[in-house]
């Protein structure tokens, strides 16, 4: 004889597993908001950007150049995080053409890559407000 108690504990273990499914999106979107965070309220990370490089005696090398937006105008803010697809392409695009032409051993200019994006930061949202921001660019 099985009693009704004992079976609705077995139908909600049976639950579970979906449960834990349902809420996983949940904790991802809050570890992401939370990862986001990290650069102030007003901070838009880009995922880092890698171009090919020669190296002396024709091997490659990659050129990886880590960035970010500082968007202090909200509107401004949630229109660069809509478009950092359309972002991260161009800046794609701009780093791989200069990696390409990069010299074997000669040093990356900074001022020129963070022009480059910023020149296309601003066509791609219309108007001026948001400032690229450089972490680092490493050649190896």
């Amino acid at each position: 004889m099985i009693l009704p108690h004992v079976m609705d504990r077995r139908r909600f273990l049976s639950l579970a597993p979906i449960a834990g499914l349902l809420a996983w999106p949940a904790a991802a979107h809050a570890a992401a908001a939370e990862k986001k965070k990290s650069g102030g309220g007003s901070y838009v990370p880009v995922q880092t950007l890698l171009g090919t490089t020669m190296r002396g005696a024709g091997r490659r090398g990659v050129m990886s150049v880590d960035c970010g937006l500082d968007v202090p105008d909200e509107a401004l803010r949630t229109r660069a995080e809509q478009s950092v697809p359309r972002l991260r392409a161009a800046y794609l695009q701009i780093v791989q053409g200069y990696a390409s032409g990069l010299a074997p051993g000669a040093l990356p200019n900074a001022d020129y890559i963070v022009q480059s994006l910023q020149r296309q930061t601003d066509a791609i949202l219309g108007r001026r407000g948001a400032r690229v921001l450089l972490g680092g660019i490493i050649v190896n």
